[in-house]
């Protein structure tokens, strides 16, 4: 079932009106931007006034640093104890993490914990990968992959209706999910993605991950960074972390458009240890899901 163009300018008209779904917290934003600077210049103080403008964030925090998931036995009774025990790594995924789950619907079509296993084994993996191959920013690379599937939320909140539609064709035939949308929506979750990412104002780089990961060679600048993200995210999705149902095909990744660009974008790539890389991706997908069932806690 392939939509007419005036049907697609429909979609894009409702899409348009991104402005009317649920925001992140007002400190997300600032706090995301602040911790994107060297190590050695983040002042805890800073990111303790700034966490502590949002209550359900500073519980979160004080949640998980109490968790035995990080190794921490001795109990963390303050906010700046808790940013001290996490790190700012670790602070900002769960940050970014509680804040995005919050904007999944209640009733959606897709499981939140399938989509966050998707989304953090994707920037789990591609900061791995940005490492293998000397990208210039592995916790850029990370922060994509987390980010890159924004557009299925914006699918979830305005296209309800015709979203159902994409995911039982995708699970019906066992295809990609943006190969189902083209072909039920005539557009797929990078566009609407886009929407959301200028909405938010993020960086130029993560706006062309969230709208090429599938099209890497597309995308107007950040070509690394998007096949980076790109060729994680088919990773994932082949290792049984995607969008909730098993896809069906054959993928040769040094056959991938990605690599062959990866390959010009950064020449280490050349060297990497394909078949090592990819078997270390078990311990990697391991990890995401107790990170998962931990971050999300349903009210």
């Amino acid at each position: 079932m392939t939509m007419t163009v005036c049907s697609k300018e429909a979609l894009l008209a409702r899409l348009a009106k991104v402005d009317e779904m649920p925001s992140i917290p007002v400190v997300v934003a600032p706090l995301l931007r602040y911790l994107e600077q060297p190590l050695d210049q983040l002042d805890v103080n800073k990111v303790v006034d700034l966490l502590s403008q949002d209550k359900s964030l500073t519980a979160q925090c004080l949640h998980m640093a109490n968790s035995p998931l990080w190794g921490h036995w001795q109990k963390v009774d303050s906010l700046r104890n808790a940013v001290v025990a996490l790190g700012f790594q670790r602070l900002r995924e769960i940050v970014i993490s509680c804040s995005i789950l919050k904007l999944v619907p209640g009733k959606a079509q897709i499981d939140p914990i399938v989509f966050w296993e998707h989304s953090l084994g994707c920037a789990l993996v591609c900061r791995q990968f940005a490492r293998r191959v000397n990208f210039a920013s592995p916790e850029k690379a990370y922060l994509g992959g987390l980010l890159h599937d924004l557009g299925i939320i914006v699918n979830l909140w305005l296209l309800p209706r015709e979203f159902a539609t994409v995911l039982d064709m995708a699970q019906r035939q066992r295809i990609p999910l943006h190969e189902a949308e083209l072909d039920v929506l005539g557009l797929t979750h990078c566009e609407s993605g886009q929407l959301l990412a200028r909405r938010w104002a993020l960086t130029d780089d993560i706006i062309d991950v969230v709208g090429y990961h599938h099209h890497p060679e597309k995308a107007p600048n950040h070509k690394a960074l998007a096949a980076l993200v790109g060729l994680s995210d088919l990773l994932c999705r082949m290792g049984g972390i995607g969008h909730g149902f098993p896809e069906m095909r054959q993928v040769n990744f040094l056959e991938e458009p990605g690599f062959a660009l990866l390959r010009s974008e950064c020449p280490s790539s050349s060297d990497l240890d394909w078949a090592r890389f990819t078997f270390e991706l078990e311990g990697y997908l391991d990890e995401v899901r107790c990170l998962v069932r931990q971050l999300y806690r349903p009210a």
